[in-house]
C-alpha cells in the first residue's frame, strides 16, 4: 500500500450503543451552543512575522509570463487526488478520489475531479474525433467537433457521483478519511448541447425507446439510457468550469446524465445508437445492481439518492485549534433535485440542529452547509442528515442494511459518523 493510503484503513472503529450513550451524555448542552464573546484573534503583541521584513517582502517575484497556465500555490501541494492501490489490480481500470476535505464552496477545481477509467485515459486529437448517431433514426449522422459547436449550447452545474461512492462502508467503518469514503464525487459547470437536439436532428423513429452511448476509449464503454431521460436533461458537453474537458474527464466530448450514477456518463463519446430495448451489458446485470439479503437484486437503480457528509472536521482534517469557536462544514446532494435542509448532530444523532446551507442551491448539484458552534473540548460524534425537496431523508446505516442487507456495494447513502476525540483527532466509526 502506498504511504499516502496508509491512513485510509487505520483506526476505523465501531462503538456500542452503551459506549455511545456514555460519551454523548457528557456533552450536555454543547450542541447548538451560542458563540461565546471570546475573541478569536489573540491580543496584539510584538510579532516578528509582522514587524520584521520577510523574504516575500524583500525580493521581487515572478512576472506575468512565468506561469502561462496557473497552478496552485506550492504550499497547497497536498490538495490532490489520491488512490487506494489495493482496490483494483491495475490503475488503468481503477479510480481515485477528490480531496473534498480540502475544498470549500460547491465547485470542484478541474485538476482534482476524481477519475474512473476502464482502460486508461484516451488521448484524442479533436480534429480527428467524430460523433455518430445511428440505429432507429430517420437519418444517420456523423458530427465533427466543428459541427457540434454550431448547435445551441447551455451551461449547468451538476454533481457526478460514482455508484460505488461509500461502497467499502457497507459492512462497517473501513476507510479513515472522507476523501476515501465519499470522494468519488465532483461538481462542476458543464457547457454543451442538450442531447435532444442531436437526436432530433437525426429524427427518432416511433419505436425508439433506448439509447446506447459508446466511448472511444479501448474498453468501448457503453451503457443503456431510457429515451425519456435522454430527451429530458442529458447534455453532450465539451467544457467544464469554462475550459475544455480534461483528458481524464473525457476530452474532447462526454455525456452528462444529471442526477444518475457516474458510470452512465460515457467519456470520449463517439457514438449514440438508438434502439427499441435496453442492450445487455455484463456489468449492468452483475456489477451495477444492488444485491439484497435474499439474493435478489434491485435493477435500474440509476438515480443517486439524497446524501451528505461532514468534510471538516474529519479524519484527514482534525481539530487543530483546540476548544472554542469551531466551524463544521460539509456537502449535501440529491439526484432527485435540490436539497431542502441539512441537520447536524455532534452527539451521535441524539440531538439535531439545522445547518446553514450557504451559496447557490441548484438542482442535482452539491450544496455546501456549515454549523458554527463552541467546542468545549469533549469528544463528539459528528453526523449530518440531508433532506431533499421530495421529502426523502438520508437514512442511518442500520436502516439501510435492514432494507438491503450487507452484500451491496453500490448506492450507499447512509449517515456517516466521525468520532472527534478530546485532542481533536478524528476517526471513522459506527454507532450501533
Amino acid at each position: 500500500m502506498k504511504s499516502e493510503d496508509k491512513d485510509t484503513t487505520n483506526n476505523a472503529q465501531k462503538f456500542s450503543r452503551r459506549d455511545w450513550l456514555t460519551h454523548t451524555a457528557k456533552l450536555g448542552g454543547a450542541v447548538g451552543a451560542a458563540l461565546s464573546g471570546a475573541s478569536i484573534a489573540k491580543a496584539a503583541t510584538p510579532e516578528p512575522l509582522i514587524t520584521e521584513i520577510q523574504d516575500w517582502n524583500r525580493y521581487m517575484g515572478d512576472g506575468v509570463d512565468a506561469r502561462p497556465y496557473g497552478l496552485p500555490s506550492q504550499f497547497e501541494h497536498d490538495v490532490i487526488r489520491r488512490d487506494v492501490s489495493w482496490l483494483t489490480a491495475d490503475a488503468k481500470s481503477s479510480i481515485n478520489f477528490t480531496p473534498i476535505h480540502k475544498l470549500d464552496g460547491i465547485i470542484t477545481p478541474n485538476g482534482v475531479c476524481f477519475e474512473r477509467h476502464h482502460s486508461g485515459i484516451a488521448e484524442i486529437e479533436p480534429s480527428n474525433h467524430r460523433l455518430m448517431v445511428n440505429g432507429l433514426v430517420d437519418k444517420p449522422l456523423v458530427f465533427t467537433m466543428q459541427d457540434l459547436e454550431r448547435f445551441p449550447r447551455e451551461s449547468h452545474v451538476y454533481f457526478l457521483e460514482c455508484a460505488a461512492n461509500g461502497g467499502m462502508e457497507w459492512r462497517g467503518a473501513q476507510l479513515n478519511g472522507c476523501q476515501f469514503t465519499h470522494g468519488m464525487i465532483h461538481n462542476v459547470m458543464y457547457t454543451g448541447i442538450p442531447l435532444k437536439y442531436l437526436l432530433e436532428e437525426a429524427g427518432l423513429k416511433t419505436n425508439a425507446k433506448w439509447l446506447l452511448p459508446e466511448g472511444a476509449d479501448p474498453s468501448h464503454m457503453t451503457r443503456s439510457i431510457p429515451m425519456e431521460k435522454a430527451m429530458n436533461d442529458c447534455l453532450v458537453v465539451f467544457k467544464m468550469n469554462g475550459e475544455a474537458l480534461r483528458p481524464e474527464q473525457g476530452y474532447p466530448l462526454r455525456l452528462v446524465v444529471p442526477g444518475w450514477e457516474g458510470n452512465m456518463w460515457v467519456k470520449w463519446l463517439r457514438r449514440l445508437e438508438v434502439g427499441d430495448k435496453a442492450w445487455h451489458h455484463r456489468e449492468e446485470t452483475s456489477k451495477y445492481t444492488d444485491l439484497l439479503a435474499d439474493g435478489s437484486a434491485r435493477r435500474f437503480t440509476w438515480t443517486m439518492d439524497v446524501k451528505s457528509v461532514i468534510t471538516n472536521p474529519s479524519p484527514q482534517a482534525p481539530v487543530l485549534h483546540g476548544r472554542g469557536r469551531t466551524v463544521l462544514a460539509g456537502l449535501a446532494w440529491s439526484g432527485h433535485g435540490k436539497v431542502k435542509r441539512v441537520d447536524v448532530s455532534i452527539d451521535g444523532g441524539r440531538n439535531w440542529k439545522p445547518a446553514r446551507v450557504d451559496g447557490l442551491t441548484l438542482s442535482k448539484s452539491l450544496h455546501r452547509f456549515y454549523y458554527d458552534f463552541d467546542w468545549d473540548g469533549r469528544e463528539m460524534f459528528m453526523q449530518s442528515r440531508a433532506i431533499d425537496e421530495l421529502g426523502q431523508v438520508q437514512p442511518t446505516k442500520n436502516a439501510l442494511r435492514e432494507a438491503r442487507g450487507e452484500n451491496s456495494i453500490y448506492h450507499n447513502n447512509a449517515i456517516q459518523t466521525w468520532h472527534v476525540k478530546n485532542d481533536g483527532v478524528v476517526e471513522n466509526v459506527e454507532i450501533s
